[in-house]
């Protein structure tokens, strides 16, 4: 099985998983900022969440900073470790008063010690040849660094940056909030192992599915809204597939 598809509401849908079952979370809920009839914030979500997630795991969440602010009594409970942003190619929002809106938010949530959370290295292939030596100094942040040397190659490995570029689905988009996967991407090896189980209780037309079974990866993918199901079956098909 590298994909397990359930039909249903994701608070009922969940109640058939075990304790501590998967390795991570990746999802891009509603937000509740639209007037969209799917756009409806699913209240106490997260806290349900914690309990099918290993001690092992972390939760990456898509939203806008005003989501999170709105309801971060529902992420009681949980540690936040860090977040992403995700700049788009086109923007959304076009009042003469604002800014045009080009990004959105992934937030990182934990449970228990940080010490404890699988963290896989994100790492993009453009590094520059260089050589650094670095003193030890007291440092503002840290309270002290000690002596290093540090040497790259040319086109060798470097942490990702926060801010990541991605073009945005538009045009190609079988869902109206479909995510690129070179978003999903960075997000899912950072959190699952190779061979884990990722969850997207949200999983609209299955990308953190479809990218997880390109990594190497297993998913369990929620989705309550029919033609969405059938768009999730039909991108993922040859896997196993569960209705609830």
């Amino acid at each position: 099985m590298t994909c397990k598809l359930i039909h249903g509401d994701c608070l009922k849908a969940i109640h058939c998983l075990p304790d501590n079952s998967v390795d991570a979370i990746v999802t891009d809920p509603p937000y509740g900022e639209t007037a969209f009839d799917w756009d409806h914030w699913v209240k106490g979500w997260p806290s349900e969440m914690a309990r099918i997630l290993k001690p092992t795991g972390s939760m990456w969440v898509f939203g806008t900073f005003r989501m999170f602010t709105k309801h971060w009594a529902d992420f009681e409970g949980w540690n936040l470790s860090q977040d992403i942003v995700w700049e788009k190619h086109n923007g959304s929002g076009f009042q003469s008063d604002r800014f045009r809106r080009v990004h959105e938010m992934a937030a990182q949530f934990y449970n228990g010690k940080w010490s404890d959370v699988y963290k896989g290295k994100v790492v993009t292939l453009d590094a520059q040849k260089r050589s650094v030596s670095r003193q030890s100094k007291p440092t503002h942040f840290h309270g002290a660094r000690n002596q290093t040397q540090y040497q790259s190659e040319e086109g060798g490995p470097r942490i990702m940056r926060s801010v990541i570029y991605a073009r945005s689905q538009h045009g190609t988009a079988v869902h109206p909030t479909q995510k690129p996967e070179a978003i999903i991407e960075p997000l899912i090896r950072n959190a699952c192992p190779e061979g884990g189980i990722v969850l997207d209780p949200f999983a609209g037309s299955g990308t953190t599915g479809y990218v997880a079974r390109r990594l190497g990866r297993k998913a369990v993918l929620i989705e309550a809204d029919n033609q969405h199901f059938a768009t999730m079956q039909e991108r993922l098909s040859g896997d196993l597939f569960a209705r609830a």
